[in-house]
Order: structure tokens, then C-alpha cells, then sequence
């Protein structure tokens, strides 16, 4: 399922991710198709990219259109137009994200639409069904989400940390009802989740716990909300030395340059993140050595530059320049936030590429 072609560093490494959709070189950057698109992209302009996986939402698609539907129209591929691998968060994001419109029990999740008022139900079974029924390459576990702020107590962190692993369980053990009948090559990947807030104590024993159950991943979650990057850094340090080597490593909602390299560089395989994409769509670009780019500023108002000189993106290798793009963010024309997505998508990708060609 995974090999490690190469190493770097003390704890990076290249390798190769094989899924039912096919091989997969990582590390790895995964945009955020939230509802079965990235927005403003099409697959082939998203495939162009270098982008080998594409996340999708679980809750988002459960609201609407339903798994079911989805099922019924030929599963998330046929549905999305899309031919390469997929994968799916858990639903588990929203329990932190939609803190306030959510009832926790032992049994699950009570969600409130904030917009629609609609309520669902999401169990560890539910979420197993729901990904399956969705038909994603690679699933995630259901956990129990917090943020990492100062509102956030130990003790929120320490029962979130042991409801993620009972979770676990029950996901496990409806993932294997859900898939008896599929071989091994037929079945998606199970990633679980490692939780534990910034208690290196806890993290490590969450590692071990995930680590040693029958799941085909390991999800490190429950980072970027609401810490610092030294924060997250000293996790990612402390987690490095202890990954089993067999499995692949998913860094789930991290994704600017200086983040990816930091985790790379910690033995992550693959993130995932909207930023690029939502940045991109409010004009702020990646450039050489990471600068930051806001393109609606004035000096870029007679710039004739492309984003980046010598990237291959379809944006920049094709001269569309600074003064251009300004120009159309400023007049709201859409193609101006798909150019500057593309941009940073390919801008991801060839910094993967890049530990890659080491």
C-alpha cells in the first residue's frame, strides 16, 4: 500500500501511495473540493496543476445532495468528473467548526444548519456509511475535534482525546462490515485519527493507539485551529521519530508553503488545505521563496510581470500579467480568481515535486 522510495533529512521521505485509483508519488497536496469541485476550477485545469488527490467533504455532501444520490449517479467520480483518487474527511471538522450548532453524546453528533436549520445525526457508523456510500478512495475516522486556543480547557482536550479512540473502534468495526465483500485492492483506505491537543503526552499515546489498530493510515488532526506555527512545529517534531514506516501520513487542514515544509520535513506525506484556493480567489498569490502577493495592490497596476517568472502554471506560462489580474479582481470578473488558483495549486505541487527530484 505504501513504500518509501527515498529519504531526506532526518525524518522526510518520498514514496509511493498506492490507492484503487492508482499510485500516488507524495508528499503530496490535496485541495479541498469542499461539495465535489475546488471552486472555480475545472477537473482538467485541477489535474494540470500536478495535483494527484482532491478532498471532499463528508458533512457538505451529506446536507446536499445526499450520499445516497450521489451513490445513485455513479459515486463521487462520476458525479465529480473526476478519474484520479479521492478522499474524504469524516464529518469530524464540523464538530469543531460548527461548535455551536452541535450536541455531543457518546452516541455522536446532533448538527444544526446554521443557514437552513436542518438537523442531522453523524455516528462513527454514519460516517463509515456516508464515505462508503459516497465511494471516496481514502476515508477518515470519525473524532471528537477541538480548537486550541485559550478557551479551550485540558480536561475538553484529554475527553476528546479519549472519545476520538472509542470512535475509532466503532469505525473500524463498521468500515469491515461495509467492506467484507471487497478484496483488498477493491477497498478504500482507512486512515484514523491522532488527537491530543498540544499534550505531547497525549499525542504520542494517540500515535501508538492508532498505530497499532487495523487501519491503513494514520490522520494527524486537531492542528491549525487555533495555534501558533511554533505550536504546531513542536508536535510535528515530537510525533516525527515515533511513525511506523509502512503507513502513509496525512496532515489534515494545513496548507500554506511554510506549513508544508515544516511537516514534510517531519515525515508528512500528504496535507490538505482550502487556503490556496480561497486566498487565490481573494487575490493573494505565492511567489518565489514564499513571498506573498496582494494583487489588487497599486503597484501592480501597470505591472507587465506574470506572477511568478519561469513558473509553468497555465497563468503564468502564459503571460497573464500582474496589471491583468489586478485589473479583473478589481472589475469581479470570476477568471481572475480561477487564473490565481491554478497558480497556487501548481505553486504547491512543485514544492512536493521539489523533495521529490532531491
Amino acid at each position: 500500500m505504501f513504500k518509501t522510495t527515498s529519504t531526506f533529512g532526518d525524518f522526510g521521505r518520498t514514496g509511493e501511495l498506492t490507492t484503487r485509483r492508482g499510485v500516488v508519488t507524495t508528499p503530496t497536496f490535496m485541495p479541498d473540493g469542499t461539495r465535489g469541485a475546488v471552486k472555480s476550477l475545472t477537473p482538467q485545469q485541477v489535474v494540470d496543476t500536478g495535483v494527484q488527490i482532491v478532498l471532499a467533504n463528508t458533512y457538505h455532501l451529506h446536507l446536499q445532495p445526499g450520499e445516497k444520490a450521489i451513490k445513485q449517479l455513479g459515486g463521487l467520480h462520476a458525479f465529480a468528473n473526476r478519474q484520479g483518487p479521492m478522499l474524504t474527511d469524516s464529518g469530524g471538522f464540523q464538530v469543531f467548526s460548527l461548535g455551536k450548532h452541535t450536541k455531543i453524546s457518546e452516541e455522536g453528533v446532533h448538527f444544526k444548519d446554521p443557514k437552513t436549520g436542518d438537523k442531522r445525526f453523524i455516528s462513527p457508523e454514519i460516517s463509515m456509511q456516508i464515505q462508503l456510500d459516497l465511494g471516496a478512495d481514502m476515508i477518515v475516522a470519525f473524532d471528537h475535534l477541538v480548537g486550541l486556543d485559550h478557551t479551550v480547557s485540558d480536561k475538553e482536550v484529554k475527553e476528546a482525546f479519549d472519545r476520538t479512540h472509542r470512535w475509532l473502534e466503532r469505525c473500524i468495526a463498521e468500515f469491515k462490515r461495509l467492506t467484507a465483500d471487497m478484496s483488498d485492492s477493491e477497498r478504500p483506505l482507512l486512515f484514523g485519527v491522532v488527537q491530543g491537543g498540544l499534550d505531547l503526552d497525549l499525542r504520542k499515546q494517540s500515535l501508538e493507539i492508532i498505530q497499532n489498530s487495523d487501519v491503513d493510515g494514520i490522520a494527524i488532526g486537531g492542528l491549525s485551529v487555533g495555534e501558533t506555527r511554533e505550536e504546531m512545529t513542536t508536535v510535528l517534531q515530537a510525533l516525527a521519530p515515533l511513525y511506523r514506516k509502512d503507513k502513509p501520513r496525512f496532515l489534515l487542514g494545513v496548507g500554506t508553503p511554510e506549513d508544508l515544509k515544516i511537516a514534510v520535513e517531519n515525515g508528512i506525506d500528504m496535507l490538505d488545505c482550502v487556503l490556496p484556493t480561497r486566498n487565490a480567489r481573494h487575490a493573494t498569490v505565492w511567489s518565489t521563496n514564499d513571498a506573498k502577493i496582494h494583487l489588487t495592490n497599486e503597484q501592480y497596476s501597470l505591472d507587465t510581470s506574470p506572477i511568478e517568472p519561469g513558473c509553468d502554471c497555465y497563468a503564468c506560462a502564459n503571460g497573464f500579467s500582474k496589471a491583468f489580474l489586478r485589473h479583473q479582481f478589481k472589475v469581479g470578473e470570476p477568471l481572475a480568481g480561477t487564473l490565481a488558483s491554478i497558480h497556487n495549486l501548481r505553486y504547491m505541487s512543485r514544492l512536493c515535486e521539489q523533495y521529490c527530484s532531491k
